[in-house]
């Protein structure tokens, strides 16, 4: 009888015990359709759509206030697309009206202190084009500090150059996990794309992320309320051009001069880093913009 009673008990407590982890595993399937910390090591970059990487106006030339947009109050859910107005001698890029307010009121920036001739690097990373290696070795020779905005799959695919971002001093930057339209995904989905990476981050590095680009500058109050509540500072740009088109290779010259003639005060400058020509021209840009009295500031002194 005693035997019974005590095989009786076991299997009750294994019962219980398998109950549990059905449940507890149950819970984490309906709580995210995610797997393995946000889905990153399981999205490939073969997979995301990086034809489009900025959908806000990129004016070329120095235009008229009729270039950028007029509406200067949206809804709290409306997408917004970041744009600049490019203006003249070396005059800080104007927002689209109210997009400046909108970013203080979540601790989002678009430029830094636009007193002082200091110019923030930073690299967009949706996939690896052959060229981080040379951009990381041209930032060592120089002493430039940058900001690397990475995705899932970069992370998955390409860890041994975020290593190297780690060790070198750089800022490791969220670029999401699949590199959606924020303003398109749920409250959950967009903490999961944001928080998702940023555990895969810290499971490798020991290190969190602090600075968050949203994919193709698509925004909206509510995207911004959420990732600022996460701990975030939504890091947009004063100055970018359309240079992460494969097929589209123009020469080093030519990104050099599309970069210097836009220097500006306070400049958080977006390059994608899938651009030869931007990797070519990389160490003439630096050493052409400390000869016009800028200096390259750290990232890090743009956090709240």
């Amino acid at each position: 009888m005693k035997k019974a009673a005590i095989l009786s008990v076991v299997l009750i407590f294994l019962s219980s015990v398998v109950n549990c982890i059905i449940v507890r595993r149950s819970n984490s399937v309906s709580n995210s359709s995610l797997s393995d910390l946000g889905g990153v090591y399981s999205v490939s970059s073969r997979n995301i759509d990086y034809s489009t990487e900025l959908t806000g106006n990129l004016i070329e030339e120095v235009g008229s206030d009729n270039d950028i947009s007029i509406q200067s109050v949206y809804p709290y859910e409306q997408k917004r697309c970041w744009g600049i107005l490019r203006q003249p001698e070396n005059q800080t890029p104007k927002a689209d009206p109210g997009a400046d307010k909108v970013l203080e009121r979540y601790g989002g920036r678009y430029v830094g202190d636009t007193a002082k001739k200091i110019i923030y690097l930073t690299f967009d990373e949706g996939y690896e084009n052959g060229y981080t290696a040379k951009i990381l070795d041209t930032l060592k020779d120089n002493n430039v500090k940058a900001a690397f905005f990475i995705t899932g799959p970069y992370l998955n695919e390409h860890s041994d150059l975020v290593k190297r971002m780690v060790e070198e001093g750089h800022v490791v930057g969220n670029h999401t996990i699949h590199h959606p339209s924020l303003p398109e995904k749920s409250d959950s989905e967009i903490e999961e794309e944001v928080l998702g990476l940023e555990r895969a981050f810290t499971e490798k590095f020991g290190a969190r992320m602090k600075f968050l680009r949203p994919p193709k500058g698509e925004y909206s109050e509510r995207s911004l309320s959420i990732t600022s509540k996460l701990g975030y500072c939504n890091l947009f740009w004063s100055f970018a051009y359309d240079d992460w088109h494969r097929d589209k290779i123009r020469g080093p010259e030519y990104a050099y001069k599309m970069v210097m003639k836009n220097l500006h005060n306070g400049e958080i400058m977006l390059l994608h880093a899938v651009s030869k020509d931007n990797a070519d021209a990389l160490d003439m840009i630096i050493k052409g913009a400390a000869a016009n009295g800028y200096e390259f500031g750290d990232v890090k002194d743009l956090e709240n």
